[in-house]
This record gives C-alpha cells, sequence and structure tokens, in this order.
C-alpha cells in the first residue's frame, strides 16, 4: 500500500460478509456453549449447521454475480473458482458434522471440559480454508492455513486420554509445522526476489523476467515441497497413514475432506496465478510428484488390513491424479489449454471430496460405543445386515475406483484426457495401469460386503439425520455420473474466467 489510510474501495466489505458472519457466528457458538451442560450439546450442532448455511447463502449471492473482485488492497478476491470452492466446502463440513455427531458423542469428544469444541473448532478450521480459497496476497492465504492448520491439531489431538491419538497429533503438528516453514521459507525468498506478496504483482514481475532467476527457483522448491505436504503426496506422504489412522475418525473426515479443496485453491494461486511463467520448473518436479504418488500409494494401499490406513494409501495416489492435470496445463499464455486442465484437476477434487466424507460416514456409521469399525473385515456381510447402506458402501467404492457410471470414472477420464490432450500419452497410459491397480483394493471391500459372513451382527442404530444424508451421498455420486455435464461445465467457466483475470 502507497498510503497507510485505507481507500472506500480498498474496505470494500461485500466480498468477506461470508468470513466475516462466520466468525461472528463461532465466536458466539462459543459462548452458548459454555452454559450449556452436558449432554445439550444437539444447540451448538443445530448452531453450527446454521452458520455454515449462513454461509453458503452469502457466497451464493457472489457466485450468482460472476464477478472478479478485489478488497483489502487486493489482498483478498472474490471470483468464479473461489465462490465455487467455498460452496462445496460448506457442504463438505455440513456433511462431516452431520457424520461426526454420534460417534464424536460415543467417545467423549462432547463431555467434561471439552464441551462443544469439536464444532467450533470445525468451523474455525473452515474459516481458514475460506481465506486461504480467496487469498490473493501470500500473506492472507499463509495466515489461512495456519488458522486451518491450528484448528485441526486441535481437533487431531482432542482425545487426551487416547494415547493412539497422541502420538497421531505430535507427528501432525511436528511435520505440519515443519512443512509451514518450508512454505514460509519459500514465500520469504520469492518476495526478496520480486519485491511484493501480491499475486498479481508477482506474476507481472516474473513475466518480464528482470527478477533474479536464482533465488526465484530457489523459493519454489520450497512453496512446492509445503504444498506438497498439504496435498499429501510422494515425497511428503508419511504424516498421512498414520495421522489418518490415529486420528478418531470424525476428525480423519475434517483432515481428508474440504481441506483438499483449500489446499488445491493454494496451488492454483501460488504456482498458476502468481508464478505461470515459471510453469516448466514447478511442472516438472509435480510431474515427479505425481507419478510417485500414484505408484506409491496404489501399491501400498494393497497390503493394508486397516480400512483408514488403506484410506489414507489412497489418498496420496488421489491426490497424484489431481497433480496430473497441474503437470500439463500450460499456463504461459494459453489460457484455454490452462482453463481445460485446471478445470480437470478441480472437477477431480471436488469429487474426491464428496466420496471420500461419505467413506468416512460408513465407517463411523459401523463403529458404536467401545467399538471402532477400522478394519476391513468389520464390513463383512454388510450386505445382509443393511442392504440400502451396503449398496451406497458399493457406490461409494466404485466411484472411488473409478468404477462407471459412478462420477469417480468421469474425474478420472477427465483428467486422463487432458493428459493425452497435451499430448504425454505415456503419462495417460501410466495413471490407467495404476488405477487398475487401485480397482483392486477398492472392488475387494465390495466383494468383503457382499459375499463375506458377517462377523459383527450388531444392529446398525443411527440417527435420522445422518441416514438421509448419507442416502443423498450415495445417491448425488451416481447422479453427477449420469449426467456430469453440468459440474463440468461449471468448474471449466470457473477456472477461465480466474485465469483470464
Amino acid at each position: 500500500m502507497n498510503s497507510t489510510l485505507l481507500s472506500a474501495a480498498d474496505t470494500n466489505l461485500a466480498p468477506v460478509y461470508a468470513e466475516i458472519f462466520l466468525l461472528i457466528a463461532t465466536s458466539a457458538i462459543l459462548l452458548i456453549d459454555l452454559f450449556l451442560k452436558e449432554g445439550k450439546r444437539n444447540l451448538t450442532y443445530g448452531l453450527s449447521l446454521l452458520a455454515i448455511g449462513g454461509c453458503a447463502i452469502f457466497s451464493f449471492m457472489d457466485f450468482d454475480s460472476g464477478a472478479t473482485v478485489y478488497t483489502f488492497s487486493g489482498m483478498y478476491v472474490s471470483d468464479p473458482m473461489s465462490n465455487l470452492l467455498k460452496m462445496f466446502t460448506y457442504l463438505a463440513t455440513a456433511m462431516t458434522i452431520v457424520y461426526s455427531r454420534q460417534y464424536a458423542g460415543e467417545r467423549g469428544m462432547m463431555s467434561g471440559n471439552l464441551g462443544g469444541e469439536f464444532y467450533t473448532l470445525a468451523l474455525f478450521s473452515m474459516l481458514g480454508q475460506m481465506i486461504m480459497i480467496s487469498g490473493n496476497s501470500m500473506l492472507s492465504i499463509y495466515l489461512g492455513l495456519e488458522l486451518m492448520s491450528l484448528s485441526l491439531y486441535a481437533l487431531v489431538a482432542l482425545r487426551r486420554d487416547h494415547a493412539i491419538s497422541t502420538e497421531a497429533a505430535m507427528k501432525y503438528f511436528i511435520l505440519g509445522a515443519l512443512a509451514s516453514g518450508f512454505l514460509l521459507y519459500g514465500i520469504s525468498m520469492i518476495y526478496g526476489a520480486t519485491g511484493s506478496l501480491d499475486i498479481n504483482t508477482i506474476a507481472q514481475v516474473t513475466a518480464l523476467d528482470t527478477a533474479n532467476r536464482t533465488i526465484l527457483v530457489f523459493g519454489l522448491v520450497f512453496v512446492v515441497a509445503g504444498l506438497a505436504f498439504k496435498l499429501g503426496v510422494v515425497p511428503f506422504h508419511m504424516w498421512v497413514p498414520d495421522v489418518v489412522q490415529g486420528a478418531p475418525t470424525a476428525v480423519t473426515l475434517l483432515l481428508g475432506g474440504a481441506p483438499k479443496i483449500a489446499t488445491f485453491a493454494i496451488v492454483i494461486r501460488l504456482l498458476a496465478e502468481a508464478l505461470p511463467s515459471m510453469a516448466f520448473d514447478w511442472q516438472q518436479m509435480l510431474l515427479v510428484v505425481a507419478v510417485l504418488s500414484l505408484a506409491f500409494g496404489n501399491v501400498t494401499a494393497i497390503a493394508q488390513t486397516n480400512i483408514k490406513r488403506m484410506l489414507a494409501y489412497s489418498t496420496i495416489a488421489q491426490m497424484g491424479f489431481v497433480v496430473l492435470a497441474l503437470v500439463v496445463g500450460n499456463v504461459d499464455g494459453d489460457t484455454t489449454n490452462a482453463a481445460a486442465a485446471y478445470s480437470a484437476a478441480m472437477y477431480y477434487t471436488i469429487i474426491y471430496v464428496l466420496t471420500t466424507v461419505g467413506t468416512f460416514g460408513l465407517i463411523m456409521m459401523l463403529a458404536r460405543a467401545g467399538h471402532e469399525a477400522e478394519l476391513i473385515s468389520d464390513f463383512k456381510g454388510l450386505g445382509k445386515r443393511s442392504p440400502w447402506f451396503a449398496i451406497v458402501a458399493t457406490i461409494l467404492m466404485f466411484s472411488l475406483a473409478g468404477v462407471p457410471p459412478m462420477v469417480g470414472f468421469i474425474a478420472k477420464y477427465a483428467v486422463i484426457q487432458a493428459v493425452a490432450d497435451a499430448g504425454m500419452v505415456w503419462l495417460a497410459v501410466v495413471a490407467v495401469m495404476f488405477s487398475l491397480i487401485g480397482a483392486f483394493y477398492y472392488l475387494r471391500i465390495v466383494k468383503t460386503i457382499w459375499f463375506d459372513e458377517a462377523v459383527d451382527t450388531a444392529a446398525i442404530s443411527t440417527p435420522t439425520d445422518m441416514r438421509v444424508i448419507m442416502s443423498l451421498n450415495g445417491v448425488a455420486i451416481v447422479a453427477l455420473g449420469v449426467v456430469p455435464g453440468g459440474l463440468l461445465a461449471i468448474c471449466y467457466s470457473a477456472m477461465q474466467a480466474t485465469l483470464a483475470n
């Protein structure tokens, strides 16, 4: 800023109404929860969902306008990409809260001194994600990232009397702090080379080729390393299996769901928007990361018997698919090609999150007080115990495996098509081969559901709201696969409008 005072245009609050509302609402919920008696957290639950609904209303108004608006001296942007990603962030977080209510309550995560912190920390985490998605400065992006990360660290450690959860929280905190350090160091080097933290200014300076390229490349390496950790891809994947397995399943869902959308957003902001002129450099790094993630994630997942650990390794492979689309987007002058590739990555991320939320919701549905449904064998005989939810589980597994007509097939096809259109046929073949390997461990769960005799014959008792949302989750996976054009078109137009600005 050239002046110590902000102009009226610089302080336009309309684009940040959703964030302001969520901050006020979450703080109010936290205070209200202090006066609630133990076992009376339904009010906190309901208010949390209402807060998310309020955010959706504000973001929908911006989404409907389709305009790109900058505020706070360009540190914050409201554009089609941010508004679309925020809507799915709200959806994923709301579904997570619905799925987690019974599970968290039965494990003492809402009793004693804890109260409703599960809900408020989830909302503060979502606030950080919203700031990340709309950040147009490396400073605002980093602040949003830390708000999200600190909330998630606390959530992983929420069961203080549980040794495995405490161990997972320590691993996540230490490695997360290390990754944040990498990212911050890379940002500082880019700032030193360009003299700015603003995304648009950095893009202009690097395009003129007046900045010190050596410093830029070193900064880029650290930024890519930090982003790779947040995505959970090889070789920065070491935290994923242990944290996903060790954290309470409700928190695992908060880790593996909506944050992936926010991380995708900052990858686009920091690489595709801020450093398009250095695309060759960062795309070569991401190419190695993508291939290694596809190979390591899919092959290692086969050997797992713990379903949470298996899904953790599959997440590494799934994020490898997202990175594949980032590799082939030519951002240096060809916005049409870039929009096609990056919209495929966006579409894949959204579909993956919706499917993963449903999958971990099913795991919590099968769990009960004193029993964690964390082994693949816990799914035995689900077809007889609950035929409808066995069908939903089958739909989710088919989608993750990329079996048509589920929407996961469309997502994989969109990415592979983008890779092939870029002339990298060999990379498309590699992606298809590892997808076939991945299909094995997903279909193994389907076989367990329908053809193995049940070990646990206890009745599945879940709240009505969870059953309804789970059913809609499964139906949506099929519907989006049968009629994929609408969401694909929205992703493409949003990405094209964002890259054009």
